[in-house]
């Protein structure tokens, strides 16, 4: 099992105003979820990204007990799976952004391993959100980082996407910190739910 433990950490990123300037604290273990809402430009994603230490932040971030900082930048991206709003696609095959890895999931979508071998122009939106969350899932994160996964996804999609977060949480023991502005969503898949107002303050929801 693992374990995600953040005290008191917020995002330094450029251009951050007093609203999106926030303090988060909270602990973490796998497999569970912590879900984050709130409005759009309310400073979630760099939250996210704080933690995932793509933009600089204060603060501590420990993953099982050991701070990031003891950590090589590439070996804690590894270790903390960071799934962005709108992944890069910077080749055109899609088995080059697999790096080698074994696509993870690909039959829950329908997709048969041919689909390795698509141009990434051939992708809908939806398969691009997929395929972007597959690829991450090939690398064996020890915990999640997923910024509103299902956003261009319908429901049968969202659902899937849904069921293989939650069993590859729970096989590997992963904590998952998912951000949604679907509270329905977040109800059915977080124990834990925290909300951004928009104006600096986070406020637990039942």
């Amino acid at each position: 099992m693992s374990r995600i433990t953040v005290t008191d950490l917020h995002s330094m990123a450029t251009g951050l105003s007093a609203q999106t300037r926030y303090t988060l604290s909270f602990q973490l273990d796998g497999p569970g979820c912590l879900g984050l809402t709130g409005p759009s430009g309310s400073g979630k994603s760099l939250l996210l990204r704080a933690i995932a230490d793509l933009d600089p932040s204060d603060g501590e971030v420990l993953l099982d007990g050991r701070d990031r900082n003891a950590f090589k930048a590439h070996e804690w991206r590894q270790l903390v799976g960071y799934l962005s709003a709108d992944s890069a696609w910077w080749s055109d095959r899609v088995a080059d952004h697999f790096e080698g890895q074994s696509p993870y999931g690909l039959e829950l979508f329908g997709f048969d391993h041919d689909v390795m071998n698509w141009s990434i122009s051939r992708l809908s939106s939806g398969e691009r959100q997929v395929l972007s969350l597959s690829r991450l899932l090939s690398r064996s994160p020890a915990a999640l980082l997923l910024d509103e996964p299902t956003s261009s996804l319908d429901a049968t999609r969202t659902g899937q996407v849904e069921q293989l977060v939650a069993d590859y949480a729970a096989t590997h023991a992963a904590p998952v910190v998912w951000i949604s502005h679907d509270r329905d969503q977040l109800d059915r898949i977080a124990q834990r739910k925290l909300e951004l107002d928009g104006n600096g303050g986070i406020r637990q929801l039942t």
